[in-house]
């Protein structure tokens, strides 16, 4: 007997027509009966580029002709696709794992991972998983903003700006929030906020994005000031290309800054990619002791994702240590994400790191890092990425990450 009619959009993704037509009976079954089919993974890229009502979610194969389904998946994030992801497939459990977890490192929205046949209660609770406000998110990427917007914008222009927003660090083990990762948007007087899409690729482009790093940078010094004389703990992480630490004029310019704002060094969080770290030059090195002999923190990010050199990660002087998204969400259910999860965090320990998990993105994910010895949280399951002003409101009813999880606390 069919459920009651679900309005959800899905786009189903098989190149075998008779799993197709299966899938598409479990879900009118379920009560999904909106659902549109492609035979492989360019036909629905295509389907999905051309559709102006959008999709909420996508079911994708993982095995099919011209572009499989990770393909599909790495295509669908460089254009922003911001519904949920199921990933398909009659391959055996290691490979649906390791598909997952490249998955989630192009930050798609993964759902669930499922073996074929469908099994009708897994479909069910991983279209569960999809929150409402992630319902037919746009799939048009943003355009880039102009080099002259750019410029104007670093300049501060009354038109352009760089725009902060903190997404909260909480304590594990106290629940507190103990800090921020600050996250750079670009504000246009004609098209309001816009994501780093459209200005970090073009600051890279035209070499500007160094002035644009410190102009960042200024402005995250300046707010932490301002936090610090209204008495408010939080401790600031800000995201580095390791190449501008090759300059001694911008190792002296964050030193100087943090003097100018009489903040404390140590309340700074200095974040580099592993892949860029593992690559890191001599000189570049030096420079970076010399943030860490100011008493300046220096995380290693996304850890998991890189082609890790331990040598060279043992002869940096990281404090932190940040387990990158896919290695942390659903890793109770992932084999492959929860032994590198579990490897990462003893590694930290020796080498006298603190913790962070990111993309803790339910109850499950929360229990399992806390479980683990996690030392700091990132995620949706606590906090998504806010303005100033709306962290601090949210500072104020916050009681506790599972009370947050719970809708007391907006967002």
């Amino acid at each position: 007997m069919n459920q009651a009619i679900n309005p959800m959009s899905i786009l189903l993704i098989d190149d075998d027509p008779f799993y197709a037509q299966l899938a598409v009976e479990v879900l009118g079954n379920l009560g999904f009966n909106e659902v549109a089919v492609a035979n492989d993974g360019t036909a629905g890229l295509d389907r999905l580029k051309n559709t102006e009502q959008g999709f909420d979610v996508v079911i994708c194969d993982l095995n099919m002709p011209q572009m499989n389904g990770v393909e599909f998946i790495r295509h669908a994030s460089k254009t922003k696709f911001g519904g949920g992801i199921i990933l398909l497939s009659g391959e055996n459990k290691r490979m649906l794992e390791t598909a997952y977890g490249v998955a989630k490192t192009h930050d798609a929205n993964i759902l669930g991972a499922m073996s074929k046949p469908i099994n009708p209660e897994d479909l069910r609770e991983a279209m569960g998983r999809l929150q409402p406000s992630e319902k037919k998110r746009s799939f048009t990427p943003q355009e880039p903003i102009s080099e002259t917007q750019l410029r104007d914008g670093i300049e501060g222009s009354v038109n352009d700006d760089v725009q902060l927003v903190y997404q909260p660090k909480i304590d594990v083990r106290s629940g507190k929030i103990v800090g921020v990762e600050t996250l750079a948007r670009w504000w246009n007087k004609e098209r309001g906020i816009l994501g780093p899409g459209a200005f970090i690729p073009l600051a890279e482009k035209t070499n500007l994005i160094d002035d644009l790093t410190n102009r960042i940078y200024s402005k995250a010094v300046q707010q932490a000031s301002e936090w610090q004389k209204e008495g408010i703990d939080l401790r600031a992480a800000i995201n580095f290309s390791v190449n501008s630490f090759s300059s001694q004029a911008f190792c002296d310019f964050l030193v100087s800054t943090v003097k100018d704002c009489n903040i404390d060094p140590s309340n700074l969080c200095l974040e580099i990619t592993e892949t860029q770290a593992m690559t890191i030059a001599v000189n570049c090195l030096e420079s970076i002791i010399g943030m860490r002999l100011n008493r300046f923190g220096l995380s290693i990010d996304d850890f998991g994702t890189g082609n890790s050199s331990l040598a060279q990660l043992k002869n940096i002087p990281f404090t932190e240590l940040k387990v990158d998204r896919a290695f942390v969400t659903g890793a109770n259910s992932n084999e492959g994400a929860l032994a590198i999860l579990e490897a990462s965090i003893s590694l930290a320990r020796k080498l006298e790191m603190v913790v962070v998990a990111e993309g803790v993105e339910t109850r499950e994910d929360w229990d399992l890092v806390e479980e683990l010895g996690v030392d700091y949280v990132q995620g949706f399951y606590c906090a998504r990425p806010m303005s100033n002003d709306d962290l601090m409101g949210f500072m104020e009813k916050w009681t506790g990450p599972h009370w947050a999880c719970q809708g007391q606390v907006d967002s």
